[in-house]
C-alpha cells in the first residue's frame, strides 16, 4: 500500500542544525545524517512532504541546560523554573544563523526544497515532489517592539509566529515547565503581544498558540479574526502538562475553524509526564482519536516536534511516518480520513490562514 502523503505541524531540525555547530548543515540535511530526526533522506523515507519549519533562539550554548534544575514538591508535582528573558541581539543572532542555513539548503538543493510564501506555493511545491517549507518562528523573542525584525523576516518567509516559547518576553508570558498542572499559570499577552496578533492578522501570518499560557490562548482568542491553532500540543485529558489543551479550549479551536497538531513528545502523551522513548505508540492513537472526538476530523493533523523532543522509538525519525498511519489504518481510520489527518488538513487551514 502506497504511503500517505504528511505535512507536519512543526519541527526544531533548524534549531538543532545550528546547535550542532557542523561545518556543513546544509549538506548534511540533503544528503542525510545519523543525528537527528529529519532529513530531505528521512523525510522522503518517510512521505513527508513539507511542514512548519521552526526558528527558535535557545537561552544559552546549553539549550537544555535548564532542564537540569528539575525540581519536585511535596506533592510530587515536578516543574522547572522558566529560562529568563533573552536578550533581542541573542535572540536575532540565531535566528539569522537559521534562516542563513535554511536558504543554503533551498539553493542547493536544485529545487528539491523550497521555502513557500504563499499555500499556492505550497501546493505546487507538493505537486513538484519537493520538500514544502514553511517557516515559522517558536516564540517572538526576536522581534523588536517597533515589528522592524518582523518585516524582515515576513520578506524572506515567515508565515507562522507563536508569540511566546516557555520562556516571557516583550509579547506575553510562556507556559512553564510543569507536571502535572493545569495550563492557566499565568499571566497571558502583554500590550505589545496583543499588537503582534492585529499585526499577524492583518499580514496573514498565522498567530500559533502552543506554548502560551491559558490566560494568553484566550488573549489571542479575543482579538485574533484567523482560525485558533496549536501546531505541537495534546489533549489535556489524556496528559494533565500545561502545555496540552483543556476541551474548553479544543472547543474554541474546532468553533473558528482551526487546527491542532499532535505532538509525539512523550512528555505531552504519557499520563506521567516521563520523558521515556519506550513509550507505546498507542498512546499517539488514543490522543488522535480523543482529539477527534473533540474538535471533529477536519481540525486534527500532525505536529511531530521532531528534533525539539524525545519522541516514541517506534516513530523515532521521519522516516517512520509511516508507522503512525499504519497504527491509525488498523484502528480502523478509512483512507479518506487518515489523508486528512496526515496533511490535508494542515493544507486547508493554511489556505485560509496565508495569502
Amino acid at each position: 500500500m502506497q504511503n500517505i502523503p504528511v505535512f507536519d505541524g512543526h519541527n526544531d531540525a533548524l534549531g538543532r542544525m545550528y546547535m550542532s555547530k557542523s561545518a556543513n548543515p546544509a549538506q548534511g540535511f540533503l544528503n542525510g545524517q545519523d543525528e537527528g530526526h529529519l532529513d530531505l533522506i528521512k523525510a522522503r523515507a518517510g512521505s513527508m512532504v513539507g511542514g512548519f519549519f521552526a526558528l527558535y533562539s535557545p537561552s544559552s550554548d546549553d539549550p537544555l541546560g535548564f532542564l537540569s534544575k528539575l525540581q519536585s514538591d511535596d506533592d510530587g508535582v515536578v516543574s522547572i523554573p522558566n529560562p529568563p528573558p533573552l536578550g533581542i541581539e541573542d535572540a536575532q543572532r540565531s535566528i539569522i544563523s537559521q534562516m542563513s542555513i535554511l536558504a543554503k539548503i533551498e539553493r542547493e538543493s536544485l529545487g528539491d526544497v523550497v521555502i513557500c510564501k504563499t499555500s499556492t506555493a505550497l501546493q505546487e511545491a507538493i505537486r513538484n515532489e519537493s520538500l514544502a517549507i514553511l517557516l515559522h518562528l517558536e516564540g517572538a523573542d526576536a522581534i523588536d517592539e517597533n515589528f522592524d525584525f518582523l518585516e524582515i523576516l515576513y520578506r524572506f518567509g515567515l508565515r507562522s509566529i507563536g508569540p511566546v516559547w516557555s520562556r516571557d518576553n516583550i509579547f506575553g508570558y510562556g507556559v512553564p515547565f510543569r507536571f502535572p498542572s493545569s495550563p492557566d499559570l499565568g499571566e497571558g499577552l502583554t500590550s505589545r503581544g496583543e499588537d503582534l496578533v492585529r499585526l499577524c492578522n492583518e499580514m496573514k501570518i498565522l498567530v500559533d498558540t502552543a506554548h502560551t499560557t491559558e490566560k494568553g490562548f484566550w488573549d489571542i482568542a479575543k482579538i485574533s479574526n484567523a482560525p485558533l491553532i496549536a501546531t505541537h500540543s495534546n489533549a489535556h485529558a489524556l496528559c494533565p502538562s500545561p502545555r496540552n489543551l483543556t476541551d474548553r479550549q479544543l472547543h474554541a479551536i474546532r468553533d473558528t475553524d482551526g487546527m491542532v497538531g499532535l505532538n509525539f513528545a512523550t512528555g505531552f502523551l504519557r499520563s506521567d509526564g516521563a520523558m521515556r522513548p519506550d513509550t507505546d505508540l498507542q498512546l499517539m492513537v488514543e490522543q488522535i482519536d480523543y482529539l477527534i472526538g473533540v474538535v471533529g476530523e477536519n481540525h486534527v493533523g500532525f505536529g511531530s516536534d521532531y528534533d525539539g523532543a524525545i519522541v516514541p522509538e517506534s516513530v523515532a525519525t521521519a522516516a517512520k511516518l509511516p508507522v503512525l498511519v499504519d497504527a491509525l489504518r488498523h484502528r480502523g481510520y478509512s483512507e479518506e480520513l487518515l489523508q486528512k489527518i496526515a496533511s490535508k488538513n494542515w493544507l486547508s487551514v493554511l489556505e485560509k490562514t496565508i495569502e
